[in-house]
């Protein structure tokens, strides 16, 4: 009933997260001693990460669920497999196509299951059914289908149907919806204010949708729900694991909490209290809990006293065997690590690329030779930018019409505005766990606002949240500019929104995108 995180490299000194990440040693003795269910990874190749299942499921006396959050595609996790656009890129095909939107879902969620199986990973805790009817929400943001129920629900139908090829486990979270928070659960509770009537009509309605698609499990969140419990956050609530998610909507597949150790639970109940809570209130697996050796002598005196019924364990393990027999008739060979990321892959992935993008009418920037110009990068933190290196599109494709590199955290913004070259302005931004907010602060919008009031900006790319976009869009800056818009962050994304400001599409590889803007305005 416990899924404990691990990390994806093979060497303890690789760890990138050693205090959630147990080190071999003790994970190895776990795997013999404690029976656990499963492992969640993070971090390694794909290629490593090949190595690492086999040696885990072989180390296990069980066989082991091993989970991953790949929403984004195995390659967003694991390098070398493919990568794809945030599923919010979807549900802006959605807008206009939603056949072609519903295909490349599908899709995509074949190739996630095929790609994951591959390299022994048997659950994928995607899709994200919360429906981001929030612009401010920090955590949920581009990561969700989009902001109404009907694209929501569709896309995460199709999505299932499509890992539906492999034998490979889903989860659509977070129950009961994350969606309308502007806050983080992994540092704070969020609480939801909305009526009974708002939840029923709108954050449950892709949950019956994915209920009835048939997913296997769902994720509950760590957020407080004042129209049914206003005490216990849901995944410590029975009138929500239970009375809605069980009774209500008659979910009969695996119900897994959230990683434990997030802030918006473990700030407010102890170790002890969070486990029993979430198995009382009809939780089957515990992911991430703190302290793993505490949590099940917890747990077993909790039976064996009577606090905790073992009928509860009994249902817990019958479903956690159900699906574990759904998984485990499936043997991945090791060399099927050489058909990940193939040409087909990255087709769908540049397809929804050009699908998505939003472009300005005022395109193609014309660069001036002669002039001095920058291509000024703003992200949020220069220590966590994987998606840039020197040889990433984003700056060789500028560098080659003579754009001279500057890179700057958002923060620190207004440190660079003292500069006469013409301006470049590739800003990179969007929602994620731990970062607390989702788009521009207030000290950094000051900054772009005196830099608009330049005549030096030349052009603008925004890569992720499209609420960014909004802004500048809201302040009238780009009326008159050459701008795009990308969801996704990748090489492939950046190559895509630099080749469209720049005209450098030859007629073999143009494709077509939207190229108005009013529509967005």
């Amino acid at each position: 009933m416990i899924i404990v995180r691990a990390s994806g490299f093979l060497f303890d000194h690789e760890r990138r997260y050693p205090t959630w990440e147990a080190s071999n040693d003790k994970l190895f003795s776990w795997l013999n001693t404690l029976n656990i269910g499963g492992v969640i990874l993070l971090g390694g190749s794909a290629a490593e990460i090949t190595l690492r299942t086999r040696q885990l499921q072989k180390l296990s006396r069980v066989p082991l669920f091993i989970a991953a959050d790949i929403e984004e595609g195995v390659g967003q996790r694991f390098s070398g497999a493919t990568e794809f656009p945030p599923p919010m890129a979807l549900g802006e095909i959605a807008k206009y196509d939603l056949e072609t939107a519903i295909e490349l879902t599908y899709n995509m969620g074949k190739i996630i299951g095929k790609e994951a199986l591959s390299i022994g990973i048997n659950w994928v805790l995607a899709p994200i059914v919360d429906i981001n009817n929030n612009p401010n929400n920090p955590v949920i943001n581009i990561r969700s289908f989009g902001e109404t129920p009907e694209i929501v629900s569709q896309l995460a139908k199709a999505f299932i149907e499509g890992t539906k090829n492999y034998p490979i486990l889903t989860t659509a979270k977070h129950f009961p919806g994350h969606g309308n928070t502007d806050n983080d659960s992994h540092i704070e509770l969020p609480i939801i204010n909305s009526d009974s009537k708002r939840l029923n009509n709108l954050e449950l309605v892709p949950f019956r949708e994915v209920i009835n698609a048939k997913v296997d499990s769902i994720m509950s969140a760590h957020i407080l729900i004042n129209a049914w419990d206003k005490k216990n956050p849901a995944t410590l609530s029975k009138k929500i694991l239970t009375e809605q998610l069980r009774k209500n909507l008659n979910f009969e597949g695996l119900i897994i909490t959230d990683a434990l150790i997030m802030g918006g639970i473990s700030k407010y109940f102890s170790p002890e209290e969070i486990a029993i809570k979430a198995i009382k209130a009809g939780a089957n697996i515990l992911l991430m809990p703190n302290n793993l050796n505490n949590t099940i002598e917890t747990i077993n005196d909790a039976v064996e006293s009577g606090e905790l019924e073992i009928e509860a364990i009994d249902q817990s393990l019958d479903k956690i065997w159900k699906a574990k027999n759904k998984i485990y008739n499936y043997r991945h060979d090791i060399d099927s690590v050489y058909t990940l990321s193939d040409q087909n892959t990255q087709k769908v992935v540049t397809n929804i690329i050009h699908k998505s993008i939003r472009t300005s009418s005022k395109l193609p920037l014309k660069t001036i030779v002669k002039n001095k110009k920058r291509n000024l990068i703003v992200v949020d933190n220069l220590l966590s930018i994987s998606f840039l290196t020197q040889q990433s599109p984003g700056i060789t494709i500028p560098k080659s019409l003579g754009y001279d590199l500057q890179i700057v955290e958002s923060i620190n913004l207004q440190n660079v505005l003292d500069d006469n070259r013409l301006t470049l302005l590739q800003i990179f931004m969007r929602g994620n766990p731990f970062r607390a907010n989702a788009g521009l602060c207030d000290k950094s919008k000051a900054s772009c606002l005196k830099l608009f009031s330049t005549s030096l900006p030349q052009g603008l790319i925004v890569y992720g949240s499209p609420y960014v976009l909004d802004w500048f869009i809201k302040i009238n800056v780009t009326q008159n500019l050459p701008w795009i818009f990308s969801y996704g962050q990748t090489i492939e994304s950046q190559e895509v929104a630099c080749r469209k400001l720049f005209d450098l599409f030859d007629e073999n590889s143009a494709q077509t995108s939207r190229f108005s803007d009013d529509i967005f305005v």
